[in-house]
């Protein structure tokens, strides 16, 4: 089975190397491309946050792993890739709530987005209250330790 997808969009910011930590400030726009009409993002800013679906299009087939330390970090666990939020997946997907500052026209501006410049968007989703995890969300102690800077 061949899968193909069109990028919907395009991220442009300040960040042009994949580094792993202090996202928080780093404001993004999501720009349509040229194919998608405007009204694709009609309404879009009823919603206070959306989530993005982007391609790590800079990701080497070589660099791709199944299993590995979080980060390298010999303090982690070997995790598997879908146990981690690795740049280095399988299909190189990637996926990020955001929060919506603005909408202008084929543009949206937005925080919380950890792709680069130029990373191509393959969808955009509204965050959907009743689409959330229900109860309390679980995870182990290190992914704390890891993300304790992503933010900043």
């Amino acid at each position: 089975m061949e899968i193909t997808l069109n990028p919907v969009a395009t991220v442009k910011n300040s960040r042009t190397s994949p580094i792993d930590d202090n996202w928080e400030e780093v404001i993004a726009e999501i720009e349509l491309a040229a194919h998608i009409p405007t009204e694709a993002f009609e309404n879009i800013s009823d919603f206070s946050h959306l989530e993005i679906i982007y391609f790590f299009d800079k990701v080497e087939s070589k660099d791709i792993i199944y299993s590995g330390r979080p980060r390298g970090n010999p303090g982690y666990p070997v995790v598997g890739i879908f146990g981690q939020r690795k740049k280095d997946r399988p299909n190189t997907i990637g996926l990020c709530t955001v929060e919506l500052l603005e909408h202008s026209g084929r543009t949206l501006k937005v925080k919380y987005l950890d792709a680069i410049d130029g990373t191509p968007v393959l969808d955009i989703k509204p965050v959907i209250k009743e689409f959330q995890p229900k109860g309390e969300i679980r995870q182990p102690l290190w992914v704390a330790d890891l993300m304790k800077n992503y933010w900043k």
